[in-house]
């Protein structure tokens, strides 16, 4: 049994899910809207970040929501309060998620760095084409041993951590287009 925090629904970002948010992100997502719409001194963010979450928690009858249509849900209640400058300029920004490392390392298959390093690349492209900014990454040492094909630690599980962390730390500064968006 999935266990949900409060009564909100799981965001489809792509072909992830997240389970476990807070709302911080779409309050971030209205304030970029205004200030993009010329609005930087919106006053209703947080009430509209209010509105959401009790739309999340009491009213959307939804087990999973598309972040997409989240977003459309959020322009179209901006519209209905006079808000329209606002609501074209929102764009979707996804909640903060963890990408498992260790599953992508099965997907690969051990021996397969080149594969799963186009694997973890194509997610990343994925989720940033579909608002993901806060992209965590867990199970690290455990991927390594997968690739690595091994159950004892050794230097080259040692040299391979540091390629797999210089290539995480590389696309944190990649910009989008260099990813394929």
């Amino acid at each position: 049994m999935i266990c949900f925090i409060g009564n909100r629904p799981a965001i489809q970002i792509g072909t992830h899910q997240v389970l476990d948010y807070d709302t911080a992100w779409l309050e971030e997502a209205i304030r970029r809207a205004a200030r993009a719409a010329d609005h930087a001194d919106f006053p209703l963010v947080s009430e509209i970040r209010n509105g959401v979450d009790l739309y999340l928690e009491n009213k959307c009858s939804l087990r999973l929501l598309p972040l997409s249509d989240l977003f459309a849900r959020m322009r179209s209640m901006l519209v209905k309060i006079g808000c329209e400058r606002i609501a074209e300029k929102l764009e979707p920004l996804a909640p903060p998620l963890t990408i498992s490392l260790t599953a992508a390392a099965q997907k690969a298959g051990n021996g397969f760095e080149l594969a799963f390093f186009e694997i973890l690349r194509t997610q990343l492209a994925e989720l940033r084409a579909n608002g993901a900014e806060q992209i965590h990454f867990s199970g690290l040492h455990d991927c390594v041993m997968i690739l690595r094909n091994t159950s004892s630690w050794s230097k080259s599980c040692n040299a391979l951590l540091a390629e797999i962390e210089s290539f995480l730390f590389s696309l944190e500064r990649e910009p989008c287009d260099a990813l394929g968006l």
